[in-house]
Order: C-alpha cells, then sequence, then structure tokens
C-alpha cells in the first residue's frame, strides 16, 4: 500500500463525528488500512464482511502491525480495540480514509473516467497531455498507476477506498497538479469513490459487460450515473454518439459538456483525413477553439478516446497550442491496438478488446488496414458474465479466420466456456483450447500483406487457470511465435 511520507494525525473521536457515533476517549490516529497486513502503527483497522471470511478474523495481525482502533459492522464487534460499529462500513469508508488524509482529490485537478471501453486509454492520453505540458500528474488505472514517469503496479482498476486515498495524498504530496483515474461501476457500487472530488467525470459509451455483477444493462447505466451526482463531479464530458451517452447527458443535474465524433457538439471533429499511417485531424471546441494536426492513433473508437482527452486537458488548463504541437507524440495505452514487429510481412497486434462492441470496432478497424486476410483470435473468461459468450463469438466471425480459444478460465472448465461460445454459430472457425497454440496457428496462417489480432487479454501478463495465474503475456508470445516461423 502506497502512502504519503507524512503521516497525517487526527483524533478519533472526530472520525467517530463522520459516522454519527460519539467517542470520547483521546486516541490518535495516523492512518487507516482496510487489510490486516496493510496496517501500520497507529492506523484504523477497518474489519469488512467478506465472500469468505470476515475481515475481524484478521484483527490479531492488525494489531500486531500497530492498529489502535476497528471500525466495523455489528458481526465484526471486539473488545480488543477500540471499536465503531456502524450498519455497511463500507458506505463511510471513502469519506473517513480523504478525511484521514486532508481530502488530497479537492486540492488536484481529480479527473474520473466511466464507460465500458475507452478508459484507460482517456486517461492514459490525458496524463500524457499533461506530462508533455510540463505538469507534474498522476494516473490510476487497469495497466498501472503512475505518478509523474514513476511507474507503480495496480491490483484494481480502480482501487479501495482507503489505498486510493492514500495513494491521492502521495501524489499531491509529490506535487501533482492533476490525476487521471478509471472509474470501474464496481467502485461505484462498493463506494470505493466516495469521499473523491472530481472536477471533471467523463463517459465513453456503455455496452454489454459485467452483467454477471449488476444483472442487466439498466442496474450497470445507473450504476455508472452514480460518478455524475451532485457532491461528485462538479462537470460532465459525455460521449453523445453513445446511446446511453445521450440519455446520460439529458438526465443529470451537473454542468455537462458534450463531444461527439459524428455531430456538431460542444467538441467534434471538424476533419478526419487518414494519411498514410497517420490521421490528420481538425477538432473544434467551445468558444471557437481549434486543435489540429496528425495523430498516429488507429482506429475510430480511439478517436472518441482522443477527443475526450483533449477537451478535458483544454478545461484543465493545457494550452490548446500547446496540445496542437504535442498531438503526434499523444500514444495510445499498452495493450491497447499494440503493434508486434519483428521483421514480419504482415500486420500483428495484440488488443484488450473483451466485450462484443470493442471486438467489433477493433476488427472493423483491422479489416481498413488489408486487402488480405483479417485472422483473429478470441477467448471469454471465465466466471465472468455468460450472456456475452455466443456475443463475443459472434463479433469475431467478422474476420476471415476466427479462431477460438482460452482467456482466463479461471475455475471453469475452458472447452465449457468455448462450447458456450460456439454454440449456435454457422462458422465456427476453429476452436484451439491452448491459447500460445492458437495463437501460434494464427501465425502459421498469415500471408503476406494480412492482419493477426490477438484479442482480449491486452496488456496482461498473466492466465488465471484453476486459480493459479501463469506467467502469458499475449504480446511475448505473439512476437515468440512470430519469430519462430524463420
Amino acid at each position: 500500500m502506497i502512502r504519503p511520507l507524512n503521516s497525517p494525525s487526527i483524533s478519533f473521536a472526530e472520525i467517530a463525528k463522520l459516522v454519527g457515533v460519539e467517542f470520547d476517549q483521546d486516541l490518535e490516529i495516523l492512518g487507516i488500512a482496510q487489510n490486516a497486513s496493510d496496517v501500520e502503527t497507529g492506523d484504523i483497522f477497518i474489519a469488512l464482511p467478506g465472500a469468505n471470511h470476515h475481515g475481524i478474523e484478521f484483527l490479531d495481525q492488525a494489531i500486531s502491525n500497530g492498529a489502535v482502533a476497528v471500525i466495523t459492522d455489528p458481526d465484526g464487534a471486539t473488545e480488543n480495540l477500540p471499536t465503531l460499529i456502524v450498519n455497511n462500513p463500507r458506505k463511510y469508508l471513502g469519506e473517513i480514509s480523504a478525511h484521514i488524509y486532508g481530502d488530497p482529490s479537492a486540492n488536484m485537478f481529480t479527473v474520473g473516467i466511466t464507460g465500458t471501453n475507452g478508459k484507460t486509454t482517456v486517461t492514459t492520453l490525458l496524463h500524457q497531455i499533461w506530462q508533455q505540458a510540463g505538469w507534474d500528474s498522476g494516473l490510476i488505472g487497469t495497466v498501472n498507476t503512475q505518478i509523474n514517469s514513476e511507474i507503480l503496479p495496480s491490483i484494481h482498476t480502480t482501487p479501495e477506498a482507503a489505498p486510493l486515498q492514500a495513494l491521492f495524498a502521495t501524489m499531491k504530496e509529490q506535487h501533482c497538479r492533476a490525476v487521471a483515474m478509471e472509474v470501474s461501476s464496481h467502485a461505484l457500487v462498493q463506494h470505493r469513490t466516495s469521499g473523491t472530488k472530481f472536477k471533471v467525470a467523463g463517459f465513453t459509451n456503455l455496452t454489454q459487460d459485467h452483467l454477471d455483477f449488476h444483472g442487466d444493462m439498466e442496474r450497470y447505466f445507473q450504476a455508472k450515473s452514480q460518478l455524475f451526482q451532485f457532491g461528485s463531479s462538479e462537470l460532465a464530458v459525455i460521449n453523445i454518439d453513445d446511446v446511453y451517452g445521450s440519455r446520460l447527458a439529458e438526465l443529470i443535474q451537473i454542468p455537462v459538456i458534450k463531444i461527439s465524433r459524428n455531430q456538431k457538439a460542444d467538441w467534434y471533429f471538424e476533419e478526419i483525413v487518414k494519411i498514410g499511417s497517420s490521421t490528420q485531424i481538425k477538432i473544434r471546441g467551445k468558444d471557437g477553439i481549434l486543435i489540429e494536426g496528425y495523430t498516429s492513433l488507429i482506429g475510430e473508437f480511439n478517436l472518441d478516446n482522443l477527443l475526450m482527452a483533449v477537451a478535458i486537458a483544454v478545461i484543465s488548463g493545457v494550452d490548446p497550442i500547446e496540445i496542437s504541437a504535442n498531438l503526434p507524440k499523444y500514444l495510445g495505452a499498452p495493450g491497447r491496438l499494440e503493434q508486434v514487429k519483428v521483421g514480419q510481412d504482415f500486420l500483428a497486434f495484440v488488443d484488450y478488446a473483451h466485450t462484443p462492441d470493442a471486438v467489433a470496432n477493433v476488427l472493423k478497424t483491422a479489416r481498413a488496414m488489408t486487402t488480405g486476410k483479417l485472422i483473429a483470435v478470441l477467448g471469454c473468461g471465465g466466471d465472468r458474465d455468460k450472456t456475452k459468450r455466443p456475443l463475443m463469438a459472434k463479433a469475431l466471425t467478422a474476420a476471415d479466420v476466427p479462431i477460438f480459444t482460452s482467456d482466463n478460465p479461471r475455475s471453469e472448465n475452458p472447452e465449457t466456456i468455448l462450447q458456450e461460445m460456439v454454440d449456435g454459430l454457422a462458422h465456427t472457425g476453429e476452436v484451439i483450447v491452448d491459447r500460445r497454440a492458437a495463437i501460434a496457428k494464427a501465425v502459421k496462417l498469415a500471408k503476406t500483406g494480412d492482419v493477426v489480432a490477438i484479442l482480449g487479454k491486452g496488456h496482461e501478463i498473466g492466465q488465471e487457470i484453476l486459480g493459479v495465474k501463469h506467467p502469458f503475456d499475449d504480446r511475448k508470445v505473439l512476437a515468440e511465435e512470430i519469430a519462430n516461423l524463420k
């Protein structure tokens, strides 16, 4: 767990007031932790109920590490330490953590990006724009966390509440002027971003994903909508080309900036001209702002991502002239249409596409890159939304040669997952359970001018099978199999 160097100091009585409890004992709090292993001297230990265990079971470890107080629910009641007992402590955790660390997000230009696809690319682009402008800035997301150029590992798309606020405090301590972070629907439902003050909230799109968690698209939409409420965000930037985005823009009460690739809006594309491997663009913004130049980003969906990043960057205070000058320097996120070049005479790339819509968009982009065959490899993750499996498979059949394989089967039988994908397809392509073997087959089939697309895992460097994560990087494996051709 990343923490600021300068520990806060706050009374337990003050924290108790935040949850409506009176506490008259004089007790100094220096930090807060949700995991017993993260506890440091002077911390409050947050003991939450879990799927298999209650956090209070780890109290002895927390005490050994220096915990001086506990916040928990009635099931976690203990007499071993001063304890605040509240119903649903997770609901208050973000506010408490933010208060302990001095509300750090309110003292930076904090941007939250939500949506099914595009979060990683938008936040990555924003961080790049700020860095090119000479700003100290932070990035929190799926691929990694960054404080300026320092790269830190990411566990969740959006961290849990306590480590998130500690991270904000660390970024503030290291003079970050702005922070871009991905905000997942899970995080919003679980109150992980409670206590975070967003200057801008961005909405990219909404397509089928995570229905194993949310149940249906309406509840998924409502979860995303929580980011755009008074008290959470001051301003919304919304892609109105998306059906759900257009709906959201009309529903919310905070000010809205609308962006569009296809129609005039507050920010929109005035010109898009493909020139070789680059695209010449003109972006028109509010008050006649013009940003123009060349971008190497590939695909219409990445233009949407760039448009949102540029609009938010200008809102944050970056000079539009500077953005225009640096357009060619802004690159996509790792594992997003990331090319793999080993001297082959065909195009090969890896992408994180793991929803039907994302797969369709990536293959549409890949199709435009070749007059030859489009060869694509895809699987579906285990222990996740099963209803999207046939939809993912159907999307893959847009390739000339679809190859179905394993993704992260987790606790499920990979053959069962694959059967659920291809059932009902008139054209099933080829099913190869072993992911490396599937990638090898795609490479062997490729001829001059073809495109090979390896989809689903993107930047990931492991494959989870029966609870064990094995080393596996699509980019590395793809490069190795291309090299084996020689």
